[in-house]
């Protein structure tokens, strides 16, 4: 069962949508239940000034993706970092105990997102993200060799969405 907060984030998602010329992106996505997202971001001065977020998925991945776009917007990206599943279930007031995976999908593209905006930009990135983003390129890994054709079917769903 879920909360009222997450079936009001899944029916009116905040932050919905992609960003022209985002500094940063992350893409996640796991193929056992086919959740799939995209979060961009917009960086000023060590904050995320904007964000916003892409999800194909159920009620709980398009839920907790957008909440983290609001517990992240106006953040550094060092206290972005810090957040965690459980500041995203707390929010929300909670999720469904099967549904838990979804949480950490939305908190991996944030990190995949400040990522992507510090290598890019030749920031300094912290061995910590440095594994956190190792591991999250693994399984991504295993998903696109295991699943070839779903992962290129999807990319090329989403980039004709936005082309």
């Amino acid at each position: 069962m879920y909360t009222k907060k997450t079936l009001k984030h899944f029916n009116n998602p905040k932050n919905y949508g992609k960003i022209k010329d985002p500094d940063g992106i992350g893409k996640v996505g796991n193929i056992i239940c086919g959740d799939v997202m995209w979060l961009y971001i917009k960086v000023k001065k060590d904050k995320i000034t904007d964000i916003k977020f892409e999800t194909f998925g159920c009620v709980a991945a398009i839920a907790t993706s957008s909440e983290i776009t609001e517990l992240a917007k106006g953040k550094t990206l060092t206290d972005a970092l810090r957040l965690g599943k459980d500041d995203i279930i707390g929010a929300l007031g909670g999720l469904p105990p099967v549904k838990i995976h979804c949480s950490v999908l939305a908190i991996d593209a944030l990190a995949e997102a400040i990522f992507d905006y510090l290598t890019k930009n030749k920031l300094p990135v912290s061995e910590d993200l440095i594994k956190r983003h190792e591991v999250i390129q693994k399984h991504k890994e295993v998903i696109e060799e295991k699943y070839h054709d779903w992962t290129e079917m999807e990319e090329e769903m989403h980039e004709g969405s936005n082309g």
